[in-house]
């Protein structure tokens, strides 16, 4: 599978990141997703308040849904705020979504949200990983690695 390269930093406004998603998982693929999303979570969300920390995203009924993720009730959205756990619906290519469900199905992937972003059109996009989990030793491997080069970094500022 080849890598899309999805510019997120041009004009586009990071709301919510999974860092710890890189350090769990090994990820094959990124795909930009867009969300379904009521007027009270765009709100919520353009305040900077969203954690998706501990959620994922799951193939059923032919659709991609994000499970889990936290988005704060709008504090004047009175009456009609939305739940703040409530699965939302990810919008993706049919192609797309085929590829995902297979991944998930056959190769024993997992789908992870990476972050959650305001694009440069100002629509809130979420950029989901295919990701393999990471044994133990292979975490190990990725600590010694950024420990060294945090060493690296002190030992080239030092000497000049």
């Amino acid at each position: 599978m080849a890598k899309k390269q999805i510019n997120t930093s041009t004009n586009g406004k990071t709301v919510s990141e999974n860092r710890k998603a890189r350090f769990a998982y090994e990820v094959e693929d990124t795909y930009e997703a867009g969300i379904v999303l009521t007027g009270t979570e765009v709100k919520s969300l353009r305040q900077g308040q969203a954690n998706i920390q501990e959620s994922y995203a799951s193939v059923e009924g032919g659709e991609i849904w994000l499970i889990n993720s936290y988005l704060p009730e709008y504090l004047q959205g009175n009456r009609f705020n939305h739940e703040p756990r409530r699965r939302r619906k990810l919008l993706l290519k049919k192609k797309e979504m085929a590829r995902l469900a297979q991944a998930v199905e056959r190769e024993g992937m997992t789908m992870v949200p990476l972050k959650i972003y305001f694009n440069e059109k100002g629509r809130a996009k979420l950029l989901l990983a295919v990701a393999r989990g990471k044994k133990l030793h292979d975490k190990r491997e990725t600590e010694k690695q950024r420990d060294w080069s945090r060493e690296k970094a002190r030992l080239l500022k030092a000497h000049g």
